[in-house]
């Protein structure tokens, strides 16, 4: 007899639908897959015929052929044996075929037919909802994620037996809750009033928070670099829930623990300096997101800029003006999201010590020029504001503390308000840093005074068209966090000074 059933594998951050075919035939025994699968796919009918047996199924002995449609997409992962099991189940007649349609199933067997996690269920559970189907049956710990979505009814499993109660209907499931989409504090996010001093930094802070510009801060160890970059996170408005979809679907394809619901903080990915390039924008055999992804809608932060490989900074230019990856093979081309706002941490020189008043920098000038020409320049153009951050006297240090996260938060809250309301909900451009040249020209004239200060900037500073425009969306930024409708030549005068190290940085 002849069973179908649909599942799907993995596709970049999305999913696939799969149907599997199953015909039971007389002749010798044995299980055949078909239809370009993986190892890990290949090896499920070893899973599936043990689960079933202890599960208390009697399948007498005989030749099945397990079919994987379509026959050009390469299946892989963990994702089919639920489904595989349920379609034989179907073929050998213990189990009716309406109970299987129209209804998406994912999972991986234990021997004892235990159902065990997969990745991406958010993914699934979208595909799902595309499909119109009526059902989606999942293992228990991807439940929370998938029915977080709210398209269709999600269903957790524990077991095969379970699965099997629930479609005859000996004992159906109820659909899973949906979770509450409520604010989730995570860990404790340090409080920007911990930092003594540094108030230029800080104020840049506040307008690459604002705005989703990208921020360079360059100076010797010990000035509060990294301190000031822990606490980006903190002041940073909360996911909205397309944003959070967003976020949960990658971060679900790469956590070893299935999310309990939508992730509501914005990611803050701190990389090692060794990170490879495959790391960092993702890749590898079976592709998977990189950094730069599990940090889409958030923060990805490089500090030690110069230590990391330079191959792996310049593949950073794609996302860095896209806010996308895309990963080629040679049987596809997948595209992962990466719009995030880079935030990446220097020395001036390799003892770090240059221009620090309290110490004697011994690098030659040679030396000095390498080290900083392992950023490149078109890298460092593509960062919006450029702040030194010098080291702090005892007096800084022992100075009372400044603004709290939470003072900072409600002015960033509020800029990005205001940019809502100016791009609208559904656009591709959620911040001003995403500005393209259309709406640059229309939310960012200047009058004559500001376009003075533009061009003695361009002259002076040596600017690109490139940092040119950056300077504009930045400069839209501080005129939001001012309340201003109209980009002022202060906005500029501002805009422009974060740029200033454009020269010594590059050496």
């Amino acid at each position: 007899m002849l069973a179908r059933a649909i599942s799907a594998t993995p596709w970049g951050i999305e999913a696939r639908p799969v149907q599997i075919e199953v015909d039971v035939h007389n002749g010798l025994p044995q299980v055949q897959i078909v239809g370009l699968a993986d190892a890990a796919v290949r090896e499920s009918r070893e899973r599936v015929r043990a689960a079933i047996k202890n599960c208390g199924f009697d399948l007498e002995p005989k030749s099945i052929i397990i079919n994987l449609a379509p026959a050009d997409l390469r299946k892989e992962g963990n994702h089919l044996d639920l489904a595989i099991a349920l379609a034989m189940l179907a073929a050998y007649e213990q189990l009716p075929q309406e109970a299987l349609d129209g209804r998406l199933i994912c999972g991986e067997l234990g021997l004892d037919g235990a159902i065990r996690s997969v990745r991406g269920g958010l993914a699934i559970a979208d595909l799902g909802a595309r499909m119109k189907c009526r059902e989606v049956l999942l293992p228990a710990a991807n439940a929370g994620e998938a029915a977080a979505l709210e398209a269709l009814p999600v269903l957790g499993l524990r077991g095969l037996a379970e699965a099997v109660h629930h479609l005859t209907g000996e004992a159906e499931l109820p659909p899973v809750p949906v979770p509450p989409f409520s604010l989730d504090p995570g860990s404790a996010v340090p409080d920007l009033s911990e930092v003594r001093g540094q108030e230029t930094a800080k104020r840049a802070l506040e307008v690459a928070a604002a705005g989703g510009h990208n921020l360079l801060f360059l100076g010797p160890p010990g000035s509060g670099k990294t301190m000031l970059a822990r606490r980006l996170p903190g002041i940073l408005p909360p996911l909205s829930l397309a944003e959070s979809i967003a976020v949960t679907k990658v971060h679900s394809l790469v956590a070893e623990e299935p999310p309990a619901g939508l992730l509501r903080q914005r990611p803050f990915r701190s990389p090692h300096t060794g990170t490879s390039t495959a790391g960092m924008i993702g890749g590898g055999s079976n592709p998977r997101p990189g950094e730069a992804s599990l940090a889409h809608n958030g923060v990805l932060f490089l500090d030690e800029l110069p230590e990391f490989r330079r191959d792996t900074l310049e593949a950073l230019r794609q996302p860095l003006e896209e806010g996308a990856v895309s990963v080629v093979r040679a049987r596809a081309r997948l595209a992962f999201p990466a719009r995030f706002s880079l935030l990446a941490a220097m020395n001036p020189c390799p003892c770090g010590h240059l221009g620090d008043p309290r110490y004697c920098c011994r690098c030659p000038p040679p030396l000095i020029e390498r080290y900083r020409g392992r950023v490149s320049g078109p890298l460092l153009d593509r960062i919006d504001l450029h702040i030194e951050v010098p080291a702090m006297s005892l007096a800084e240090l022992r100075s009372s503390a400044g603004e709290g996260t939470q003072e900072v938060a409600r002015r960033v809250a509020t800029a990005r308000s205001v940019q809502l309301d100016r791009f609208g909900a559904n656009t591709l451009t959620p911040t001003n840093s995403a500005m393209g040249p259309e709406q640059l020209r229309r939310f960012c004239a200047v009058d004559a005074a500001g376009r003075g200060l533009l061009d003695t900037a361009f002259e002076r500073l040596g600017l690109s068209a490139r940092a040119l425009d950056r300077v504009l969306k930045v400069a839209r930024t501080i005129a939001d966090l001012a309340g201003s409708d109209a980009v002022r030549a202060s906005h500029l005068a501002e805009a422009i000074q974060y740029r200033s190290l454009d020269r010594r940085v590059v050496g």
